[in-house]
Order: structure tokens, then sequence, then C-alpha cells
């Protein structure tokens, strides 16, 4: 079992940069797969990217395809999204997912979660 908490989140404007870090508790944080999501007021849960246990692989959603970067630092149970050139539509919480198997795109396909991490990108 893992035990996920995010953090970095906050208030930017367009055009601008933030990094969200989602730490994990547990000693076999490089066994699973981690994934990033976001929920807008009134939308549903969608997936943004993904990282392999390694982090050789990743996967983005298009939308953040070229703005946002995933890694992970196994040494420290500590996966990463920095995220650029910020677009109001970006605004959302921000939720690290833990999967055990195979790198997957849908939410409902992750075991773990954190509690989320607001942001708001303001024009």
């Amino acid at each position: 079992q893992v035990q996920l908490v995010e953090s970095g989140g906050g208030l930017v404007q367009t055009g601008g940069s933030l990094r969200l870090s989602c730490a994990a508790s547990g000693r076999t944080f490089s066994s699973y797969f981690m994934g990033w999501f976001r929920q807008a007021p009134g939308k549903e849960r969608e997936f943004v990217g993904a990282i392999s246990w390694g982090g050789r692989i990743t996967h983005y959603a298009d939308s953040v395809n070229g703005r946002f970067t995933i890694s992970r630092d196994n040494a420290k149970n500590t996966v990463y999204l920095q995220m650029n050139s910020l677009k109001s539509e970006d605004t959302a919480v921000y939720y690290c997912a833990a999967r055990s198997a195979a790198m997957a795109r849908s939410w409902s396909e992750y075991q773990y979660w954190g509690q989320g991490t607001q942001v708001t990108v303001s024009s």
C-alpha cells in the first residue's frame, strides 16, 4: 500500500509555470506506475500524464503535451509534474495516483490517490 501527498499548487498567471510534487510513503514506490490527473469544477477527472516505474516512459494528454513534464525520483519516493506555459483551462485540482500494474490512462484503474492540490491560472 502507498500513501500519496501532493504539494506545490497555487495561483499563477497565464504563461507562468508551477511544479507539483507528490510524495509517497512506503518502500515499494519504484514498483508503481504513477499518474497525474486533474478535475475542474463541473467536469470529469481527466488524465494528464503518467510515468513508468523507472521513469523512462511517459505519456501525456494531448492538451498538455509539450507543456507539461512528468519525472520521478525513486530515491526520494517523489514524482513531479512540471507545468509550463500555463493556460486558464489548466485550472483544476491536480491529483497524483499510483497503479501497481501497467501504465493506464483511466482514473478508475489507479488504486491509490492523493488528496489533490489546487492550481489556478489567472489571465
